[in-house]
């Protein structure tokens, strides 16, 4: 283990690989950096390989307060500044993904590349009659989960935020005891995230402004929504890919970990 004062935060980190080109790791909600242990070995081998325990999450520090996602992206910048490890290759998933737009929107000059699996900006969905349906049809869902942890029904909100939203009926029997600790563990900093008023928003005008390429991925098995959004993004980000992983859902690092090295060493060539 390995910490880093940044930002006002204490965050535990972890940097693997001597050589090559960095790759920052930027996980979900309610999990840690351990999420990209699938993957970790595949990277490192050809690159130096940055991830960490977002703030709230695990062996990082909680600050007291009300956190954004601002705050998440501001950590993101500090830590790959205080490494020196810019420019880097920016990979988020879920709402890590929305943290790396965001740091991208506000500091493009840290990357190399951005790298970005279904951010769960459903804020993109309002406004279009077309769209809206199924943001009204998941908020239930997210309210269902927070009332749930409002009553300290913690490994509950876990296991219903698992099989309602992220990964689908059976998910959560398919986590490991120890995958399943973690959710139980950060579901208050994801009770956190929901009260932010910018969490499921982005500004695609500020997107727009990006210079490097960018890579936007879903999976077959995800929600209907999310390539919705995806769309959205792809839309504004001048130097955008997509790509679809075939039988995967929201987590292709860890269902599908040799297809997601391979198409992340495409990618950065």
């Amino acid at each position: 283990m390995a910490f880093a004062d940044v930002n006002g935060t204490k965050l535990n980190y972890r940097l693997e690989g001597d050589a090559g080109q960095t790759i920052v790791l930027i996980h979900g909600s309610w999990g840690d950096l351990h999420n990209w242990d699938a993957v970790a070995p595949g990277l490192s081998s050809h690159f130096r390989v940055l991830r960490y325990d977002r703030r709230g999450h695990s062996r990082s520090e909680t600050p007291s307060g009300q956190g954004s996602v601002l705050d998440d992206a501001a950590d993101a910048a500090a830590l790959v500044e205080f490494l020196d490890l810019t420019p880097a290759h920016v990979i988020g998933n879920s709402f890590g993904a929305s943290i790396a737009l965001r740091l991208a929107s506000k500091r493009p000059d840290l990357f190399r590349s951005l790298m970005i699996h279904e951010p769960p900006l459903l804020d993109l969905l309002s406004g279009d009659p077309e769209t809206e349906p199924y943001r009204d049809a998941v908020l239930p869902r997210i309210e269902a989960v927070v009332n749930l942890l409002e009553m300290g029904e913690l490994e509950t909100a876990a296991q219903q935020f698992v099989e309602t939203i992220a990964l689908g009926p059976g998910g959560w029997e398919q986590l490991a005891p120890g995958q399943r600790q973690t959710f139980v563990a950060n579901g208050l900093t994801w009770l956190d995230e929901v009260h932010d008023p910018d969490a499921l928003s982005i500004e695609l005008e500020a997107l727009s402004q990006f210079p490097h390429a960018a890579l936007l991925s879903q999976g077959d098995q995800s929600p209907p929504f999310f390539p919705i959004i995806i769309e959205k993004i792809a839309k504004a980000l001048p130097n955008a890919r997509r790509r679809t992983f075939e039988g995967a859902g929201h987590v292709p690092h860890a269902s599908h970990p040799e297809a997601f090295v391979d198409l992340v060493h495409t990618f950065t060539r």
